[in-house]
C-alpha cells in the first residue's frame, strides 16, 4: 500500500506560531495521525516528505530549533526548495517518479494552496483516498480540483492541541476611544473583526463585552452599515457571535474592577485560557497583566491608538495589536455619504430620534433663539437620552456627521434639516401620534386614551403607511415608548374599569408646563377642535363646501348605521364595529371627525349600551331618524337605490357613467357607489370595469322598493 504523508513547512510554521503549537509535536503528531488514518499497522511504511526552504529558515533568528533538524529527527525525508510556485512539480521529480506504484493514501498538510495542485498530478488508484490537513475547508475544495478530498483541520488531530484564547472586552472603553479616535462604531464590523482576530491566536473559547448594557446614552452610537442606530440590538447581536454581553454600573472603575475579577477567578479554571486577550486602553490593567504573566500565560491587548495607556505600551512582555489596524471601520466624515435609512428596513426610533425631538423641544421653548451644541447637550443629559456630557458631544457629532444636524456658525449654532429623510420621519410620526391623542381627549373629554386603543387608532393613520412605518402593533409601541421617554407623552398604570384589581395602561399628555406637546408638532386640539369650525346648524351638504373628506364620512355613517338598526331590529349600532367597517376611507381622524359632527347636530347619540353577548356594556351610536339632516342624507340613498331599481328593470348595465346620466342634481356618484359597494347592495361584475349588479333582495333594497320579496332574485347587470 503506498501512503504518502507530505508537510508543508513553511507554511505551518506561521500556523504553529499563530495558534501557539510545538514544531516538534505537531511533526510526530502529523505522522501518527497520518499512519493512522491511513490503516498502517506501524508508520515506517509511511512515505513522510517535509518540504520547505531550510536556507531561509536557518537564517531566522527567531527560530528557537532548527525546523529540519526537528523533521528529519521524527523521520521525515526533507527536500528543499527555494521557489513555493515550483512545490508541485518538485515533489514529482524527487518523490513520486521514483515509485512506480499508484497512491493509494495520499495526505497533504498545509494551510495554504501553493501544495494543492498536486492532487491533479499525482497517480492514484481508483480507490484512493486524498486528505487535506489545512484550517480553510472553502479554499482547500475549491483548489483540489477535480478530485474528491476528504478535508480536516489541523487542530482537532489526536496529538495536536492549539492554545485556548479566552477574550475579556471593555466594551464602554473601546468604543468611546474608537469614537474620540474619530471612527464610527460599526458594531456588525466591530463583532466580526474581534472574533476573527481572536481566532487567529487559537481556539476560541470564551469571549466577554463588558459595558453598561441598557442604559441609555452610557455607550457612544452603535450603527450597522447603513448608519442605522441599533444600540438597543447591541447584546442580542453580541449573542449571536457567541460573545457574552456582560453588564456592569456606567463608569470606568465598575469596568475595571469586574473585568479584573473575572480574569483572576478564570484563571484558576483547570481549563483556562492559554491566550488572555484584554481589548482595553486602561493602564489599571497592570494588577491582572502580571499575575497572567507569572502564570505562563500568554497576553495580549487589544488598544485604539492614541487612547492606549503608555504603561501598556511599553510593556516588555505584552503583545499590543491596534483595534484601528485590523478594523475596516468609517471616520465621521466618511459616514455622511452612507444612505442612513432604507426604505425596505423598519424605522424604528433610535438615538437620532432623541436629537431631533428634543432638538425641537428647545427650538419651541426658545422662540426666535440661536441653539447651540452645548444647549441641546444640556436637554439630552436633562431627560436622560445620554448620562455625560462627552456621550452627549459624541451623539450630536455623529448626527452633525449624518446631516441630521447642520452647523450655522462657528459658534456652535446648528439646526435641524428638515429635507433629511430620518428628520423627515420622525417629525411626521411624532405629529401624527401627538395629535391622535389630543383630538381622543379633547373630542371625547378623557383623562387618557387606554394603550390597545390607541394602537388601533394609530393603525388607522394614513399618513403613517410608508415603507418600514405603521406596519405592526409592535412598531408602533416601540414609537409610544420612544415619546414616553422622551416626556412627549405620559404613561400611567390605572385600575381596569371593569376589574379594579387590575392595572391596565393608559397614555395622556403631560401636564401643561411640562412639554405636552412635543415642540414643532403643530396645536391639534387647536386646529381639529369642531366646535371651532362652527359645526353647528351646518347642514351635510353645505359641510361638503369646507370639509369634504368629514362630509363624504357624515354620510357613510348614517347609512351604515340605518342598515344596520333597521336589519337587526337594533335601537344602536357598536361603534367599535362601525369604525372597523369604514376603516380605510378614514385618514387620521376623519371618523371621529364626523362623528363628532353627528353629535353637535343631534343626528346620533352616543352611549354605554347593554350588549346582550356580553357581560359588560359597550359603546354605541344610535340614530335619529327624525332629525331633518338625517333624513335628507337618508333620502338621498332612496333615490340613489331607487335609479338602481330602474335600471335594473330596464336591463340597463349599472356602470358609473350610466348613472351619472339619469341622476338629477349634484350627485357625488363615486361615493355613493362606494357605499352601496360596502353595504353589499352593488357588487362587481368579474372581468368587468366599473359594472355592478344589483342585490335585488338586500333589505334596504326591499325597504326602498316597498315589497316584501323573500326570494333571491337573480342579480342582473
Amino acid at each position: 500500500m503506498a501512503a504518502y504523508l507530505i508537510v508543508d513547512v513553511d507554511d505551518l510554521l506561521r500556523f504553529t506560531t499563530q495558534k501557539g503549537i510545538d514544531l516538534h509535536e505537531l511533526a510526530v503528531a502529523l505522522r501518527g495521525s497520518a499512519g493512522f488514518v491511513a490503516g498502517l499497522y506501524d508508520t515506517t511504511s509511511l512515505k513522510s516528505v517535509a518540504i520547505a526552504d531550510w536556507r531561509a529558515q536557518l537564517r531566522d533568528e527567531s527560530m528557537a530549533s532548527e525546523p529540519q533538524a526537528i523533521f528529519r529527527s521524527a523521520g521525515y525525508q526533507v527536500i528543499d526548495v527555494r521557489d513555493r510556485s515550483c512545490l508541485p512539480d518538485c515533489l514529482l521529480q524527487e518523490v513520486f517518479q521514483l515509485d512506480p506504484n499508484p497512491i493509494d493514501e495520499l495526505i497533504l498538510a498545509t494551510t495554504g494552496t501553493d501544495l494543492l495542485p498536486l492532487i491533479d498530478q499525482v497517480r492514484v488508484t481508483d480507490n484512493a483516498r486524498i486528505r487535506v490537513w489545512g484550517d480553510d475547508e472553502a479554499a482547500a475544495r475549491a483548489a483540489g480540483a477535480s478530485r474528491d478530498i476528504i478535508f480536516q483541520p489541523l487542530v482537532g488531530l489526536h496529538g495536536i492541541k492549539g492554545k485556548n484564547v479566552w477574550v475579556y472586552i471593555d466594551f464602554e472603553n473601546i468604543s468611546i476611544s474608537l469614537n474620540e479616535q474619530g471612527f464610527v462604531v460599526n458594531l456588525d464590523h466591530l463583532i466580526e473583526r474581534l472574533v476573527s482576530q481572536a481566532q487567529a491566536h487559537g481556539k476560541l473559547v470564551k469571549m466577554s463585552a463588558y459595558a453598561p448594557w441598557g442604559q441609555r446614552g452610557a455607550l457612544p452610537p452603535l450603527v450597522d452599515s447603513s448608519g442605522r442606530e441599533v444600540a438597543d440590538d447591541a447584546p442580542a447581536r453580541l449573542m449571536m457571535a457567541n460573545i457574552d454581553p456582560v453588564f456592569h454600573l456606567p463608569g470606568k472603575q465598575s469596568a475595571d474592577i469586574r473585568i479584573a475579577r473575572d480574569v483572576l477567578t478564570d484563571a484558576g479554571h483547570p481549563e483556562a485560557g492559554d491566550v488572555i486577550i484584554l481589548a482595553t486602553g486602561d493602564r489599571d490593567f497592570n494588577d491582572v497583566i502580571n499575575p497572567m504573566l507569572q502564570r505562563n500565560k500568554t497576553v495580549v491587548v487589544w488598544g485604539v491608538r492614541g487612547s492606549t495607556g503608555r504603561l501598556l505600551q511599553s510593556h516588555p512582555s505584552l503583545q499590543l495589536e491596534y483595534i484601528d489596524d485590523f478594523t475596516d471601520l468609517q471616520t465621521h466624515q466618511s459616514l455622511s455619504t452612507v444612505e442612513t435609512e432604507a426604505d425596505t428596513e423598519s424605522f424604528i426610533p433610535s438615538q437620532w430620534s432623541s436629537v431631533i425631538i428634543q432638538f425641537f423641544r428647545l427650538n419651541a421653548a426658545n422662540p426666535g433663539n440661536s441653539i447651540t451644541i452645548n444647549n441641546l447637550i444640556d436637554q439630552l443629559i436633562e431627560v436622560g437620552d445620554v448620562i455625560s456630557a462627552e456621550r452627549g458631544n459624541d451623539l450630536v457629532s455623529q448626527a452633525i456627521s449624518l446631516g441630521i444636524l447642520k452647523p450655522q456658525s462657528a459658534l456652535g449654532v446648528i439646526d435641524l434639516s428638515p429635507q433629511h429623510p430620518v428628520v423627515d420621519k420622525t417629525l411626521l410620526i411624532v405629529n401624527r401620534m401627538v395629535r391622535r391623542v389630543a383630538n381622543t381627549l379633547l373630542s371625547r373629554s378623557w383623562e387618557y386614551v387606554n394603550y390597545g386603543f390607541l394602537l388601533k387608532g394609530l393603525a388607522m393613520e394614513r399618513d403613517l403607511d410608508r415603507p418600514g412605518m405603521n406596519d405592526s402593533d409592535q412598531w408602533r409601541s416601540h414609537w409610544i415608548d420612544c415619546l414616553v421617554r422622551e416626556r412627549v407623552l405620559q404613561r400611567d398604570l390605572v385600575p381596569h374599569r371593569h376589574n379594579p384589581d387590575d392595572l391596565v395602561p393608559v397614555i395622556r399628555l403631560p401636564e401643561a408646563g411640562e412639554n405636552a406637546l412635543a415642540p414643532g408638532v403643530e396645536e391639534p386640539p387647536v386646529a381639529d377642535d369642531f366646535t371651532s369650525k362652527d359645526w353647528q346648524g351646518v347642514p351635510p351638504h353645505t359641510l361638503y363646501e369646507t370639509d369634504v373628506e368629514v362630509a363624504r364620512m357624515v354620510t357613510r355613517i348614517v347609512v351604515s348605521v340605518q342598515q344596520f338598526t333597521s336589519f337587526r331590529n337594533f335601537a344602536w349600532c357598536p361603534l367599535g364595529s362601525l369604525h372597523r367597517r369604514l376603516r380605510e376611507f378614514d385618514s387620521g381622524v376623519v371618523f371621529q371627525l364626523a362623528v363628532e359632527y353627528l353629535l353637535v347636530n343631534s343626528m346620533v347619540t352616543v352611549n354605554e349600551y347593554p350588549n346582550p353577548r356580553s357581560d359588560y356594556n359597550t359603546k354605541g351610536i344610535e340614530l335619529d331618524e327624525a332629525c331633518p339632516f338625517v333624513a335628507v342624507i337618508l333620502a338621498e340613498r332612496d333615490e340613489f337605490i331607487r335609479v338602481l331599481l330602474e335600471m335594473y328593470r330596464a336591463n340597463v348595465t349599472i356602470s358609473q357613467p350610466n348613472l351619472e346620466q339619469r341622476l338629477k342634481g349634484q350627485w357625488d356618484v363615486p361615493l355613493w357607489i362606494s357605499i352601496m359597494k360596502i353595504e353589499n347592495v352593488l357588487n362587481a361584475l368579474p372581468g368587468r370595469a366599473d359594472q355592478f349588479s344589483l342585490f335585488r333582495t338586500h333589505h334596504t333594497v326591499k325597504l326602498v322598493a316597498n315589497d316584501d320579496v323573500d326570494e333571491v332574485a337573480t342579480a342582473r347587470s
